[in-house]
């Protein structure tokens, strides 16, 4: 058995796109649109690391999704928290978990999907404006 994707389904694929990709800093492995179903199909994935991947279904026809909370997150491992907080915050998304510990931060996609980001290695020294920064919302 091989691990292939996680899916998630979007209502605004140029969002979304911004938030993986530009934000988060996956990389775009492939797109594929099906004009007869009426969908498109984004696979996304952390550079190094193409094998474990995201797909973004962008459905053409609005539907309104529910439950982003009871999917449950996607987790990413990344070198420098407060340095990927920085850069996130910068670009407008809110760091609704802070990384007080130095550890983990939680954001959200547009379609309210959990992200995870943890610390590789052992967790940095807790730091300002960090330290000081509350919960916002739910993750």
């Amino acid at each position: 058995m091989k691990y292939l994707h996680t899916m998630v389904r979007v209502t605004d694929l140029e969002a979304s796109l911004f938030f993986y990709r530009d934000a988060l800093g996956l990389l775009e492995i492939s797109r594929k649109e099906y004009e007869k179903g009426r969908f498109t199909l984004v696979y996304l994935a952390a550079p190094g690391d193409e094998e474990a991947q995201v797909e973004l279904t962008y459905n053409w026809d609005p539907e309104t999704y529910t439950g982003g909370r009871n999917f449950g997150h996607l987790a990413y491992e990344v070198n420098d928290i407060y340095a990927t907080c920085a850069k996130l915050e910068s670009l407008g998304v809110t760091i609704l978990r802070p990384p007080r510990d130095g550890r983990m931060a939680f954001v959200r996609s547009p379609d309210g999907i959990s992200i995870e980001l943890l610390q590789g290695g052992e967790a940095l020294p807790p730091a300002e404006p960090w330290v000081s920064k509350p919960n916002i919302g739910a993750w």
